[in-house]
């Protein structure tokens, strides 16, 4: 068994769900937050059997877009001191962590 963290931006969360519900997979969601933007996403915890784990990561490739977002300098940048020209910058597409599980039980 695998336990797959996935993080996506909240935009993308309904349709991974949509998707993974289509496959029959169950995930818990959790709210949370990256720091870099300070910009909402969605966490999965998604415990599946080793030949599942595939099935999820391309869920998650293929429903999680990145794309562009226009952010102050000063977020990007330290020593800006909140000067210059906004900067654009990637967001979205998914971190995927996956990780072996000794047990699991569902009560």
């Amino acid at each position: 068994m695998k336990l797959v963290y996935a993080i996506v931006n909240d935009d993308d969360s309904y349709a991974v769900t949509k998707q993974l519900q289509k496959l029959g997979i169950r995930a818990t969601k959790l709210s949370s937050t990256g720091s870099f933007l300070s910009r909402g996403n969605t966490t999965f915890m998604i415990c599946c059997r080793d030949e599942q784990v595939d099935d999820v990561i391309e869920t998650c490739k293929s429903h999680s877009r990145k794309r562009k977002q226009v952010v102050a300098a000063s977020t990007v940048t330290e020593n800006s001191g909140g000067l210059g020209q906004p900067v654009e910058v990637t967001i979205g597409g998914a971190t995927i962590f996956v990780t072996d599980i000794e047990r699991f039980e569902q009560v």
